[in-house]
């Protein structure tokens, strides 16, 4: 078989691990200059750092087992600190009861309290969009408080017109009733949002994803980096080929696709009018990451904070330092990493590096959280089409080409960009693992199934830094 895999991001670069080790003809097509797609690693002052925060946890055996085998030992178990930062108040995410409301003060948390048992008494009924479904586990107040404000800022659509699965999927069952209940008698049974630990490999995020590319290679495979691909071609229902930006058309198999759906159908060379419209409606979100290396240690001890406060533009801001001591080296400075979000009409996305490099920098000082450290650099990261967009009635118009797709043979669309799925690392690997399978062993596993909220796990496991711990 000869297999085309487009794109290598966790999803991507999984599968094309997998089949690796049973098949040699395989090009992986990458657009850009690197593997890990948004858990890439990069080399800056000296350092290493993510594209952002990224974490590795799960609890489903197969995606842990397939971890270790290639980090190996060459990871740390990080001690999660991950809090909200608002009005220079740090509370506890996710939240803690008492945390929380003792931040607040006693007349603001008299006001959620109150706000949270008319809640109960007169719930929200609509739960379909996230500020419905949020307000009904946490009452007005506690919503207005520490949701938002920083979900207006990732997503750039007010809450009332965004998806209840956006939230469903990033806070699952957790309610103010869970936090209180969880501070009183204790937390038997944790949610998966409140992992206290994690593992982070030595070389940062992207080292798994660098590793699976050196096997593919040993393997026989080929790794086409600063490829773009312009379109898969379809004849009578079936994908037989890629076409390259510069015409070239190679056929295949078998073509996994991890590039944007909306791009992917869109230029399907055979697709309806009314699915390649439905597909032009799927929108992207995306980000600029402003790097800044401040010369001192210890100036916070989160990993990251989500910055809820309504004057500052960043939505998350990254404590490299407080990761594992490998990706430091021998430097002695902190890299940050502030998060901002956008849309291609917006002109926040045209600003130069120059121009975020100063409102990073402003802003940093404006939380207090280094007082008077040199910043001595910057750098801009710019991410393009990164997080799909659950605005209200998504479901409807994806739902359409899902069914379209599904009918096409040989095509297998998978990750968070090509399967429009708000995916964690570990729910990519899945489906890079579960794509192999069936292609290799004609399995027929529903990739559309899974996403962030899939827990449909068929043996649970953590991982510990003395290996695989079975639960």
């Amino acid at each position: 078989m000869k297999i085309a895999i487009i794109g290598a991001g966790p999803a991507g670069m999984t599968a094309a691990y997998q089949l690796s080790k049973e098949i040699k003809d395989i090009d992986l097509y990458e657009a850009t200059s690197s593997v890990g797609g948004m858990a890439k690693s990069i080399d800056l002052w000296n350092q290493k750092v993510d594209i952002g925060p990224h974490r590795f946890f799960s609890n489903d055996t197969r995606i842990n087992e397939l971890w270790l085998e290639v980090a190996d030992k060459d990871f740390e178990m990080v001690d999660r600190l991950t809090r909200i930062y608002y009005n220079k108040r740090f509370f506890h995410y996710p939240i803690k009861a008492f945390d929380a409301l003792k931040n607040l003060g006693i007349p603001k948390a008299t006001a959620c309290i109150i706000s949270y048992g008319a809640e109960k008494i007169s719930p929200t009924k609509d739960t379909s969009t996230f500020e419905g479904w949020v307000r009904n586990r946490f009452g007005k107040k506690l919503y207005s408080i520490f949701f938002k404000t920083y979900t207006e800022k990732l997503w750039g659509i007010p809450c009332n017109t965004l998806d209840a699965d956006f939230a469903a999927q990033r806070i699952k069952k957790f309610s103010l009733g869970e936090a209180i209940k969880t501070a009183v008698f204790g937390n038997s049974g944790k949610h998966k949002t409140l992992v206290d630990q994690f593992a982070y490999p030595h070389g940062g995020t992207g080292m798994i994803y660098e590793r699976m590319a050196e096997f593919v290679r040993m393997k026989g495979g080929n790794i086409l980096l600063n490829t773009p691909i312009k379109r898969v071609l379809t004849k009578d229902n079936k994908a037989y080929a890629i076409e390259l930006e510069d015409g070239t058309i190679k056929e295949y198999d078998h073509i996994i696709s991890s590039m944007p759906l909306s791009l992917m159908v869109t230029r399907l060379p055979e697709v309806p009018e009314n699915i390649k419209l439905a597909a032009s409606k799927l929108n992207f979100r995306n980000t600029i990451i402003v790097y800044l290396n401040v010369q001192a240690k210890d100036l916070f001890p989160d990993n990251w904070l989500y910055v809820h406060s309504a004057d500052l533009r960043m939505g998350r801001l990254t404590n490299f330092r407080n990761w594992v001591p490998q990706i430091n080296g021998q430097e002695q400075s902190t890299i940050c990493a502030l998060e901002y979000w956008c849309y291609d009409d917006d002109d926040f996305w045209k600003w130069d590096s120059d121009k975020l490099i100063e409102l990073g920098k402003e802003e940093l000082r404006k939380t207090g959280l280094i007082k008077d450290a040199e910043i001595s650099d910057g750098f801009v990261y710019k991410i393009h089409r990164c997080y799909p967009v659950y605005s209200k009635g998504y479901k409807e118009i994806l739902t359409p080409v899902e069914d379209y797709l599904k009918s096409i043979e040989n095509l297998h669309v998978i990750g968070r960009y090509g399967a429009f799925k708000y995916n964690n690392q570990d729910h990519s690997i899945l489906m890079g693992m579960l794509v192999a399978e069936n292609i290799l062993q004609n399995k027929n596993h529903n990739l559309w199934n899974i996403n962030t909220d899939y827990d449909d796990y068929q043996e649970s496991s953590v991982i510990t830094k003395t290996g695989l711990v079975k639960e």
